[in-house]
């Protein structure tokens, strides 16, 4: 007890901010009691609310200690502070939450705590090898809520009646299971079940999925926030036999061990990846691989793998007991949502699964996991899991009126603005099909009701054919703000770093539909949060075949040679002289041959031409498998461009780039040294209109976005480039710099257009 000055004082205090399934209350109850306040703590759907009183002293270090040491999964955005007339309160209480019409945000599903670790595997413990053990600093969370605030009845857990053993740690203040929504075991809580050729439950169940495992077999296993499907990562025969059933080809699979130093023996780690790998949020961190230990199907054609550690009681007995690297991809059919539902995994994973390794704890959120890079700080790629839903807080955007944005077409995420709090939802994906569409009205109904938000305003892409653009046209009474493609790429970097003021916006992606109809995808922009102007960009080659050529590459290779006028008879020659016939009639006729300035599509012709692909089994393959053999740092020369002035306009050609790279090709030249050069180049004239830029306009501020920029040569060697010649470079830390992070560039821009 903290002496104090006698006479009393009383201060209502409002915490906002991520203040539910953190193990707030408790950590409040028990400051109240080291500095002995009288009172009671009460979560409402707008906050945790505090009524303190005693002396003064006591009430300030009680303020201190909240605002300085609060629980380690929290994060408070607010504090207000109001000063209240004294009541007399004998004692401190937590009081029954109550629902009074406002929102919360809610706390990111987290990763297994030490504490709970070294519960599970101490023989001792009453939760020994208990699948399920979580405490308030770990466990489901999101995927559990049905409705806020965050109480047991209002979660899946609310079927589980706790036993008295469990009951008596829930209500004792002391317990770091006090009020933890999910706390069970064994006796009471969810189980595990096995389904395959026969049912099991509990301890056999898990034995009889790591029996599947050892023999070569694929598993499917429920998790936080849908089912995986699992197999030995060093079985080859096992890594194919996933990829056929799933119908996955090509792109590579994520990885799980059972700890950091097991990661090291299969990828290159430094400190910042270690760390991230390492973080209770336990996102999949792209590592180097080392050659020779994972079956070469896990990721062919790359030089990264996908790896993350366990993040679940489950997934820790599992590792521990098998100590071999697994697949852990998601559970579904390529392009579908993850299976969420023990029925529908049974059924839509019926022919790719051996066997199931099931519980009955209910997801009611289903989520992928998260995946991140490492350069210059960690950089999302995919936000999920342990992230989501987590709010980006910006302060600045707190009067604006209440937003919708829908994002674009592929690798879709929502965002949401409500009171200076951005609502990024979890990755969704590509809208490719109803199954895929119905999860994108799901999320977006889950969460306006979960933060309690009425959208005033619809945001979302230009693009005239994307089925979020037909979307958001279905919704009635609202304002439609239309968002061009890139300029919502810079104002996400823009929104998440806190810039107001204008910058240099170098927008690098695939496909992006432009304000003069044609298709954008290297562009420089002069850019604030309200408006742009386009200063440069790559010349538009007219694409045959259109979306056709993201997969069949060639016909872009094709599209370049026609336009330069550079002939390569020896490419000509691989390609079927009828449908190169076709091909050629097509663009001459300019028959769905859109215009198209894309680094993306750059990326692909350079590939094609230089005999590293023709063909892509997955958007990014040709761009990713080139960036794999390049060799960063090396001092390779580069190939030669011209910029040339069109109208005002800057317009880069990379015709000398792609004639000298098929020079050296032709005299033998390695491809790892063509893919270097090629990358040098592009750093070379990005920083060289970048200059150009600075010296027209003054501005000395650069924002990178734009799915390219997952290159991490590239970002390096831009960023580094940039920086070297004296530029303020904002990059993306908090929000994919791909198309996951579109939506919130879209919210941030239609907030300011439609402020009051």
């Amino acid at each position: 007890m903290v002496q104090g000055e006698k006479s009393s004082m009383r201060r209502y205090i409002k915490i906002h901010g991520i203040v539910q399934g953190v193990g707030f209350r408790p950590f409040v109850y028990n400051a109240a009691s080291r500095y002995n306040i009288k009172g009671y703590v009460i979560n409402t759907a707008n906050g945790v609310f505090i009524d303190a009183e005693s002396d003064k002293q006591s009430i300030n270090g009680f303020i201190s200690e909240i605002k300085n040491n609060p629980p380690e999964l929290s994060d408070i955005s607010k504090i207000e502070i109001e000063k209240r007339p004294g009541l007399g309160y004998k004692d401190f209480e937590i009081r029954m939450s109550r629902d009074e019409g406002g929102f919360i945000p809610v706390s990111p599903d987290m990763a297994t705590c030490d504490d709970c670790l070294k519960e599970l595997f101490d023989e001792k413990d009453r939760r020994y090898r208990y699948p399920f053990i979580n405490c308030t600093n770990c466990g489901p969370r999101y995927t559990i809520i049905k409705d806020i605030p965050y109480d047991r009845p209002l979660t899946t857990m609310g079927k589980f009646k706790m036993c008295d053993s469990c009951e008596r740690e829930y209500k004792d203040p002391s317990n770091r299971r006090f009020h933890a929504q999910p706390d069970a075991c064994a006796d009471c809580g969810p189980q595990l079940i096995w389904e395959g050729a026969g049912m099991l439950q509990g301890e056999q169940a898990l034995q009889k999925c790591e029996d599947y495992i050892r023999r070569g077999k694929i598993v499917a296993i429920k998790g936080l926030g849908g089912f995986h499907l699992a197999c030995d990562a060093r079985n080859e025969q096992a890594v194919l036999a996933l990829r056929e059933r799933k119908r996955r080809y090509g792109k590579p699979f994520a990885i799980m061990v059972k700890d950091a130093d097991a990661a090291g023996t299969l990828s290159e780690i430094d400190s910042g990846e270690r760390a991230l790998l390492k973080s209770r949020r336990r996102p999949i961190v792209l590592l180097k691989e080392k050659p020779g230990v994972l079956a070469h199907s896990v990721c062919p054609g790359l030089d990264s793998v996908g790896i993350m550690l366990p993040y679940t009681p489950l997934h820790h007995l599992l590792l521990r007991d098998l100590d071999i690297p697994l697949v852990m991809t998601s559970g579904n059919v390529s392009d579908e949502p993850i299976a969420s539902d023990n029925e529908e995994a049974a059924e839509r994973l019926k022919g790719i699964a051996d066997g199931f390794l099931m519980h009955n704890r209910d997801i009611y959120a289903r989520i992928d996991d998260s995946v991140f890079m490492y350069e210059g700080g960690a950089v999302p790629v995919r936000r999920a899991r342990g992230y989501a839903p987590m709010p980006i807080i910006a302060d600045n955007f707190a009067d604006c009126r209440q937003i919708l944005a829908v994002g674009a077409q592929d690798k879709v995420t929502a965002c949401f603005l409500k009171a200076g709090y951005f609502f990024l939802t979890q990755h969704i994906g590509d809208l490719d099909n109803a199954m895929a569409y119905k999860y994108f009205k799901d999320v977006i109904a889950r969460y306006e009701k979960l933060f309690r938000i009425a959208p005033e305003v619809v945001a979302y892409d230009m693009h005239p054919g994307y089925i979020t653009t037909d979307y958001a046209g279905s919704i009635e009474g609202k304002l439609h703000v239309a968002v061009q493609h890139h300029h919502a790429h810079i104002a996400s970097c823009m929104a998440e770093n806190g810039i107001e003021d204008k910058v240099i916006g170098i927008a690098y992606d695939g496909t992006g539909y432009g304000d003069d109809g044609r298709i954008w995808g290297a562009e420089f922009l002069l850019a604030d949060l309200e408006g742009y102007e386009r200063l440069a960009h790559l010349r538009y080659v007219p694409m045959a075949g259109g979306s056709l050529a993201i997969k069949k590459i060639y016909r872009i290779a094709l599209s370049y040679m026609f336009t330069s006028g550079d002939i390569y008879n020896e490419f000509i020659d691989k390609i079927n002289s009828k449908e190169y016939k076709a091909i050629k009639w097509q663009w001459d006729r300019r028959i769905n041959c859109p215009e198209v300035s894309s680094m993306g599509r750059l990326f692909d012709a350079v590939s094609a031409l230089t005999g590293l692909r023709e063909e892509a089994g997955y958007e990014g393959q040709a761009a990713s498998e080139l960036e794999a053999i390049a060799t960063p740092g090396s001092t390779h020369e580069s190939y030669d461009f011209v910029i040339y002035d069109e109208e005002g306009m800057d317009i880069i050609d990379p015709s000398p780039i792609l004639k000298e790279a098929v020079l050296d090709v032709k005299n033998g030249m390695e491809l790892c040294i063509v893919s270097t050069k090629f990358h040098n180049t592009v750093i070379k004239f990005t920083l060289a209109e970048t200059d150009a830029i600075r010296k027209k306009t003054g501005i000395n501020k650069v924002a990178l976005s734009g799915g390219v920029f997952q290159n991490r040569f590239l970002l390096r060697g831009i960023r580094l480039g940039l920086e070297s010649q004296g530029f303020e470079v904002y990059t993306h830390h908090k929000v994919p710099p791909n198309d996951g992070g579109l939506s919130f560039g879209q919210a941030a821009i239609a907030a300011l257009k439609t402020r009051r």
